[in-house]
């Protein structure tokens, strides 16, 4: 069984920047490398929502509010997917939380919490 560990959040004020890391393991790399890996958050009292994911390595998608923002990338070497977020703002707060949808599963992290203040 797959097993995503995140790291990274905390709190920060508007405008500021923070990255979020999710290292994957017991998967092999070829599943991971043809996997779609995203990331979503939830707000409290909100459904959770997908912010930006990454298709194969090679497409990226994003929630509209974060284009131009947000980055998503990984690390296939260190089975690593990554969020920087640049540009931060109150209302990107909330519990963020890694996934990777591959042919072996459908893996979350434990969630961190990302703190924008104003």
């Amino acid at each position: 069984q797959a097993q995503l560990v995140q790291s990274g959040g905390g709190s920060v004020q508007t405008g500021g920047s923070l990255t979020l890391s999710c290292s994957a393991s017991r998967i092999i790399t070829s599943v991971l490398s043809s996997s779609t890996m995203s990331w979503y958050r939830q707000a409290p009292g909100n459904q959770r929502e997908l912010v930006a994911s990454l298709i194969s390595g090679s497409t990226t998608n994003y929630l509209e509010s974060v284009k131009g923002r947000f980055i998503i990338s990984r690390d296939m070497a260190k089975k690593k997917v990554y969020l920087t977020m640049n540009g931060l703002k109150p209302e990107d707060t909330g519990v963020y939380y890694c996934n990777i949808l591959g042919s072996s599963g459908d893996y979350w992290g434990q969630g961190t919490q990302v703190t924008v203040s104003s």
